[in-house]
């Protein structure tokens, strides 16, 4: 069954929520580009006592979304070192012991995961995490998960005769992931694909393909967030979307997109006319807090282009290089900016 808001835009993350500095080395994190292979050095709690710290600090974000009015609830990503890296390593045909290299979507070689034989999902790497989300909060909750086009791009190909193959492998173990996520209680699932982005032309090769068979057979709503790149780390940005108008054949139900950093000009979203819009708002490159007004006027931007009940508001990304205190403060200024627009139309259809 389809999740359905309970209100006229509905707000949430789009993931990531700032770790605690006592969880992990926040200046450690900032210093690199998201790590494609295990990266335990980032942690600041022994590995016995690991597991309870990131169920504490999960607990922590939780309430801070929901202290700040947030209607969908995200467990923040605590637990990962990136959004890819903990799912990409956990596949049967990755060599951990041996990484490779490709280039991130800036241009510099990465360590990621080497393909050394074909890709399995041995077991579900998520569904505690929902259930620890269902068993802690009362709202509806979303989980993410990274996509098979991207994880393709963050891997050497040693085992594989094109990437298209290693794409559809990472796909089935994806839709099988999902499939346990939603049995496990999540109400929405997020598909992470910024490689969509930054390699558009191999994304219309295969990635949509690839990513339609992730979400066969899938019933559940389901979002698929593209981006621009972590705001933190990449600081080019263009005016709009090279990948984008594509997902009107995407088998998902809702998109994510940036608009607040880019200023983006949201006549794109007329292309998405079957789409829910999780609609960034939040820019997370300027710590600066916006004011509520700053929000509603990004909100109705986009409402000139999409009706209010296909959207969702949302930050342009995730905001793990935050500042805490930035961060929740973001959020607050996020809810109030949406409540203006939503007293705004709840009172022209009065």
């Amino acid at each position: 069954m389809a999740f359905i808001p309970h209100k006229l835009l509905p707000t949430t993350l789009v993931g990531s929520y700032p770790q605690p500095d006592w969880l992990i080395n926040r200046d450690n994190l900032a210093g690199r580009f998201p790590p494609r292979v295990r990266a335990r050095e980032l942690w600041r709690i022994d590995e016995a006592f690991l597991e309870q710290a990131q169920d504490d600090a999960t607990i922590v974000a939780i309430r801070d979304q929901e202290r700040a009015g947030l209607d969908i609830i995200t467990d923040g990503e605590v637990r990962r070192e990136s959004y890819s890296n903990r799912f990409a390593t956990a596949l049967e045909g990755i060599d951990l012991d041996n990484p490779g290299t490709a280039l991130d979507r800036s241009g510099h070689p990465n360590p990621v995961p080497r393909i050394s034989g074909k890709i399995r999902r041995k077991h579900p790497v998520a569904v505690r995490d929902v259930a620890f989300l269902k068993a802690n909060t009362d709202h509806p909750i979303k989980i993410t998960v990274p996509g098979p086009f991207t994880m393709s791009q963050q891997a050497q190909n040693d085992f594989y005769e094109h990437t298209k193959e290693a794409a559809l492998d990472y796909a089935v173990a994806v839709n099988a992931e999902i499939r346990d996520l939603f049995e496990a209680g999540a109400d929405v699932v997020q598909i992470d694909e910024p490689y969509m982005q930054a390699r558009p032309e191999m994304a219309r090769e295969y990635g949509l393909e690839a990513l339609n068979t992730a979400l066969d057979g899938i019933t559940g709503t389901t979002c698929v967030h593209i981006c621009f790149g972590y705001a933190a780390i990449i600081h080019e940005r263009p005016e709009g979307y090279s990948f984008l108008p594509e997902f009107a054949a995407c088998h998902c139900t809702q998109v994510s997109i940036e608009t607040a950093q880019s200023n983006l000009d949201t006549k794109v979203l007329e292309t998405l006319p079957d789409k829910t819009i999780l609609l960034g708002v939040i820019d997370l490159e300027d710590e600066a807090v916006e004011t509520p007004e700053t929000v509603a006027a990004r909100i109705r931007r986009a409402l000139v282009h999409k009706d209010a009940s296909q959207i969702i508001v949302a930050p342009d990304c995730g905001m793990k290089y935050l500042p805490r205190e930035r961060a929740y403060a973001k959020l607050l200024a996020m809810v109030a900016g949406t409540e203006i627009v939503r007293g705004e139309l709840e009172a022209k259809a009065a």
